[in-house]
């Protein structure tokens, strides 16, 4: 459990106590404490646990309607609730749940909407109940909603006006009971003040069914469980401790009022895995609030205004989402001041981007992780001033996690080897819903999670290379895009860059890189040539250049290489 690294191999798990001092370490990890570790079988596999960890979403979340149950819970822009409003809520909905649309442990209730504080109760009553949310995607079409519905066979759906709307025309939607978020808030008032029955649900009981962005094919339904997700509660509730315990004295306040509570804003769609964990997680590892904003596409603007409004404390996001707010005309009016920390997860920061943030938010940390929604979105996380030296890094696998990185025959590599990364914790799914052979083809008999993603280690810390999808084989060269475009980010005249690799009739692919110059600059191809090859090797070079106005982003903020891929096969067969 102290281990960690196999010595000259790509092998990482958490240092644990060994880089405290042991005072520190006594009081927290030590025999007894809080977050005591140990070893016990998961899924009948020895795993590395919290010994002292909450057994259910439920038994989290009522922790802290005991520690801070007038506190601020969910805010909407119509109203706030408190932790013990918002349980109480809870309680309601999930009465009527159980006693009019026979909701039970294992039961599914699809949820399709945009981010709202109901939305949020109405997860919160099915994980009570035992129940399993199924999360569809809030911008799926018809048909893709019924195949949503279709693999999960849901007992109840549910959702908003707008996104309900399209299953009007569903055969799949016909034969089940649809309601609305309002629909179902009128009815719960007929169980105000009633508790459900405890449900017979355990750690490993599933809790969410989380679907895959589908670039290889129709979407997998990511499965997790309770334990899954009360990985982060956990890792959470750590870190809040071992910054108190680490604090040096002259760090305190002198005044004698209290800190603004921590609070977050969920931007993230809820039915993707970081924003299921800003609502599962956040709210059960500390006392938080969780701000929701209006409806419509995410604003730099607007995420300002709420931040000076709510002093919102963190920030989590994608770096497009950061460079946005950073260049925005606007910035200097807001007050910003209540932000401790700026992270995101799973996308590396090129280092222009954290000197920008570092330089305009010089008192907050800056981080960054990795994870996926097979994973409940835990992996490796790095802050600080670590994340400074190392911006270009992921960081280090986070308590009970293990990092592996494999070569094409399955060995482990040695350090500093590019290779795919492997992971293993008690955090990793259950499997895909309904789809055994696609579980076997990404967990080996001891529980490994084949991520599909390239890396290497380094220092004790994780590399993130490329996603599979990603990389660009030329002329039998492994090419990373995300090292050609942490370099052309760099350039004082370009706004944003992609790049991505295209069909080559001798090389098998060719570098091309889509680059939009900053207004009023006036780029060449030759240009961006050369910035490049004062750094990378000549056969990372982009052969090609394409400028354009814009890129094509997701809501959430990734840029849509499938869909210049697209262009690019399409521009070919022409």
């Amino acid at each position: 459990m102290a281990q960690t690294t196999r010595p000259g191999l790509s092998h990482l798990s958490w240092p644990g106590a060994a880089d405290l001092p042991p005072d520190v370490a006594d009081s927290l990890l030590g025999p007894g404490a809080p977050f005591e570790l140990g070893e016990e079988q998961v899924l009948g596999h020895a795993h590395t646990v919290f010994l002292r960890r909450p057994r259910t979403l439920r038994q989290a979340l009522e922790s802290q309607r005991g520690n801070a149950p007038d506190l601020p819970f969910l805010v909407s822009p119509e109203r706030v609730w408190s932790y013990r409003e918002a349980i109480e809520d809870i309680d309601a909905l999930a009465v009527l749940l159980r006693e009019r649309y026979g909701v039970g442990v294992g039961d599914r209730v699809a949820i399709v909407a945009a981010n709202d504080a109901e939305y949020a109760i109405l997860m919160w009553a099915v994980v009570t109940l035992g129940g399993i949310i199924t999360s569809l995607n809030g911008w799926w079409t018809t048909p893709e909603l019924d195949y949503g519905l279709e693999l999960a066979a849901p007992t109840l759906v549910a959702g908003d006006a707008r996104r309900l709307a399209r299953l009007r025309d569903s055969s799949r939607a016909a034969a089940l009971p649809v309601r609305r978020f309002d629909e179902l808030r009128a009815q719960a008032r007929e169980f105000a003040g009633r508790a459900p029955a405890p449900a017979a649900s355990t750690e490993d009981t599933p809790a969410v069914i989380v679907f895959t962005s589908g670039t290889t094919g129709r979407p997998k339904g990511a499965t997790l469980s309770h334990r899954n997700i009360l990985g982060g509660t956990m890792f959470g509730r750590l870190r809040t401790a071992l910054a108190l315990a680490l604090r040096p004295a002259s760090a305190e306040p002198p005044s004698s009022s209290p800190p603004p509570q921590a609070g977050m804003l969920v931007s993230s769609p809820m039915f993707h895995v970081s924003g299921l964990a800003g609502i599962f997680i956040t709210g059960t590892s500390t006392s938080s609030k969780l701000v929701f904003a209006p409806a419509g596409p995410w604003d730099p603007a607007v995420t300002m205004r709420l931040t000076a409004e709510h002093r919102i404390t963190a920030w989590s996001g994608v770096p497009t989402q950061f460079w946005r707010i950073l260049r925005h005309p606007d910035i200097e009016t807001y007050d910003l001041r209540s932000l401790v920390s700026v992270g995101s997860g799973g996308a590396v920061f090129a280092p222009e981007l954290v000197r920008a943030l570092h330089d305009r938010f010089p008192g907050i940390a800056l981080g960054n992780g990795y994870g996926m929604s097979e994973t409940a979105g835990l992996g490796t996380q790095i802050s600080g001033g670590p994340f400074l030296e190392s911006p270009d890094s992921v960081g280090s696998p986070i308590p009970t996690t293990e990092i592996e990185i494999r070569g094409e025959g399955g060995e482990v590599v040695p350090a500093g080897e590019v290779g795919e990364i492997h992971l293993r914790s008690p955090s990793v799914f259950l499997g895909y819903w309904e789809n055994p052979a696609a579980t076997e083809e990404v967990l080996d008999g001891n529980r490994w999670y084949r991520t599909g993603d390239y890396g290497s280690v380094a220092g004790g810390r994780l590399y993130l290379h490329s996603r599979r999808r990603d990389l660009i084989l030329r002329g039998g060269e492994n090419i990373y895009p995300i090292e050609i475009e942490n370099r052309l980010i760099e350039h004082p005249d370009i706004a944003d860059v992609t790049v991505i690799g295209v069909d080559h009739a001798e090389l098998g692919q060719e570098v091309k890189a889509f680059v939009v110059p900053r207004d009023g600059a006036v780029l060449t191809v030759e240009q961006v040539r050369t910035w490049c090859a004062s750094t990378l090797a000549r056969f990372k070079i982009p052969a090609l250049v394409e400028f354009r106005a814009s890129l094509p982003y997701t809501r959430t903020g990734k840029v849509l290489k499938n869909e210049l891929e697209r262009e690019e096969r399409d521009r070919s067969r022409s």
